[in-house]
């Protein structure tokens, strides 16, 4: 009986990616792809649609 190999694209670079716990970045192919997807999260370049469940700064309370 073989195992099945799970195959993934690298949500940075697009590159198949083996997910194995051999890979410690995945679901990302490496460092640099998973670094330059926390730095799109930490400038707000990606986010998640909907309102904020936290209150804003500027508003009057």
């Amino acid at each position: 009986m073989s195992e099945r190999v799970l195959k993934i694209n690298c949500p940075t670079c697009k590159e198949i990616v083996v997910w194995s716990e051999a890979n410690p970045y995945r679901p990302f192919c490496s460092q640099r792809c998973k670094l330059i997807d926390f730095g799109d999260w930490a400038s707000e370049r990606n986010t998640i649609a909907g309102e904020s469940m936290l209150p804003r700064e500027d508003e009057d309370e």
